[in-house]
């Protein structure tokens, strides 16, 4: 079985596709010598993403386990390897993706016990999202060395006075309480443009150069290098460790009706995504990574939104380099169930987003976090658990705004008062009032002002859409066409247009490709409303956005160069 990938389109074999339960993953992994004789290495294995709950063990020894897939984890095995004679270690994962309504995302097992219809124990995963539940190691299992002293964490958060960059640091160190911290910012060039020194500082950078996201500057997503340099004098000697972090100085801020960055409104364009393709589901792949950010970049989007669930370091990192902003999202999806809202539910709530911040704070990219999407926000639990666990969510990084993702009425929402920014789905003349065109207009215009009057927040439009069958064609549109699927956008855009000259701050599209789903009456092979198919050719929808998308980038703020839609213009990779 390859990793990175999910197990369940590589085989021939049915039963896998669709298995629920224990599956093993197992692997022996010769160290250099310099590893397991040199007690001032620290060995760590860290699995990029295991889904959904994983067991690890090394030389048949436990030394980890974690509970939810998307975010990575690790384990100091320094002493199971350096311990013996041994210059080789066998790491052994097992991956449980049963799903229960105290899991993120939910999900339900359903057992039938008609034994004239169904075999003996047999049951079923149900689930209340709209995507397949791969499973497996959908990223990178690596092991790496640090000195036995280390820097542990880097937290950077920038600031702006007039043309002053702030960067503001705290460096985390474990192993010892003594020790010298050196830290120097470089810009694009190599040159040294600032230099502090111990665990927290501010460092000053006159005529700062900014991050700004694609297409809002003529040198978007400016970055500069943190070195954070350790030094540890031993017995044995000194001891050192290096990293170096990407950093871009811009501010985010949100008023009663814009989204502001670098105290200049900022509409999203862009699209949703999913972590998918044919036969690795959704597993790590970079030449469909670049493909999908060529894409981007050549649609003219300058935004997306991680849904339903955080994605691979890999793509945060690409976002940082070329300017797409992110909305950064848990695996809050399908939380329908009232069980969902127990106190076990929110505990894990809580961690997942300790985890995620984590992860993703340093990223200039990140301008939003995104605590769930579509929950049943209109039961009464839904109140207290989106009011702690976006105060805890703000606790972690008071940098940035916080939202969900909702479906409810405007009226019922007991989870809205307390997001930054309103974040609405709706699939007006879809899911409702099918093929009817013509009420979208005045449907969506009540939902914005009926959201907008009740909130006085800003809104973003955060998926609308409707599935089209490739090379399938009807004029008058009619549903799953090509056609219809442009024609509602069409009418979509008709409103956007004049809200966003009031609230509406962004619209992003449901969704970028079509993507696998569970085998349903409503499905053909997956969910078909992406602009571009599995294998990221377009339909005739992707012409229609990329005109607005690069329309949308002319009169919000820049400039020559979207005349001409630019390709790739940087590597992904420094060499």
């Amino acid at each position: 079985m390859p990793v990175p990938s999910s197990f369940n389109d590589v085989s021939q074999d049915g039963q896998l596709r669709g298995f629920v339960g224990w599956v093993w993953y197992e692997r022996e992994a010769t160290l250099p010598q310099r590893w397991t004789q040199d007690l001032s290495t620290r060995v760590v294995l860290r699995i990029g993403s295991a889904h959904y709950y994983a067991i690890v063990w090394v030389n048949g020894v436990h030394v980890a386990e974690h509970e939810g897939g998307h975010l990575p984890f690790e384990a100091d095995i320094s002493k199971l390897v350096q311990s013996g004679p041994l210059s080789s270690c066998r790491i052994t994962i097992a991956i449980n993706n049963t799903l229960t309504p105290h899991t993120l995302p939910p999900g339900t097992i359903l057992y039938r016990t008609d034994t004239s219809m169904y075999p003996n124990h047999y049951f079923v995963q149900n689930t209340n999202f709209d995507f397949f539940n791969y499973a497996g190691l959908h990223r990178p299992v690596v092991l790496y060395t640090t000195p036995t002293t280390y820097i542990d964490d880097i937290d950077v958060t920038t600031s702006v006075d007039q043309n002053t960059g702030l960067v503001h640091y705290q460096i985390s160190i474990q192993g010892s309480e003594h020790f010298q911290l050196e830290v120097y910012l470089q810009d694009e060039e190599g040159n040294i443009v600032a230099r502090g020194t111990g665990g927290r500082g501010q460092l000053q950078v006159p005529n700062a150069h900014l991050w700004w996201p694609y297409l809002m500057h003529e040198h978007p997503a400016y970055l500069y290098s943190l070195e954070v340099r350790l030094t540890v004098q031993t017995a044995a000697g000194s001891m050192s460790d290096f990293y170096t972090l990407p950093v871009g100085i811009r501010t985010v801020a949100v008023t009663k009706n814009q989204f502001l960055i670098n105290g200049k409104p900022f509409y999203f364009h862009g699209v949703n995504k999913h972590e998918d393709s044919d036969i690795r589901g959704r597993g790590f792949d970079w030449p469909l990574l670049m493909k999908d950010f060529n894409l981007l970049l050549w649609l003219g989007a300058n935004a997306f939104r991680t849904s339903h669930y955080p994605y691979a370091e890999e793509v945060m990192q690409l976002c940082d380099q070329y300017g797409i902003v992110v909305i950064d999202e848990s695996p809050g999806v399908g939380i329908k169930l009232s069980q969902s809202y127990s106190n076990q539910s929110l505990q894990h709530h809580l961690e997942v987003m300790e985890e995620l911040v984590r992860r993703d704070k340093n990223h200039p990219a990140v301008v939003m976090w995104s605590v769930a999407n579509e929950p049943t926000s209109f039961l009464e639990p839904a109140g207290y658990y989106f009011k702690t666990l976006i105060a805890h969510t703000k606790a972690l990084d008071p940098s940035r705004p916080v939202t969900f993702v909702t479906n409810s009425k405007y009226d019922t929402d007991l989870g809205a008062p307390y997001v930054d920014v309103i974040c609405v789905n709706s699939y007006l003349s879809w899911y409702h009032d099918c093929g009817h065109l013509e009420v979208i207009q005045l449907q969506l215009a009540t939902q914005f002002e009926n959201w907008y009057r009740t909130y006085q927040k800003p809104i973003i439009q955060s998926e609308y859409g409707a599935d089209a069958i490739t090379g399938l064609h009807q004029d008058p549109p009619l549903m799953f066409s090509e056609e219809y699927q442009k024609s509602l956008l069409e009418q979509y855009h008709l409103v956007l247009d004049q809200k966003r000259k009031e609230y509406v701050v962004g619209e992003l599209i449901w969704n970028f490709a079509d993507f696998m789903t569970d085998q349903t009456r409503e499905r053909v092979i997956g969910n078909k409303k992406g602009i571009f198919t599995r294998q990221r050719q377009p339909k005739g929808a992707a012409f229609l956005l990329r005109e607005r998308y690069w329309k949308l980038a002319n009169e919000t703020g820049y400039h020559p160069a979207a005349e001409k839609p630019p390709y790739l213009v940087k590597s992904p990779f420094t060499w």
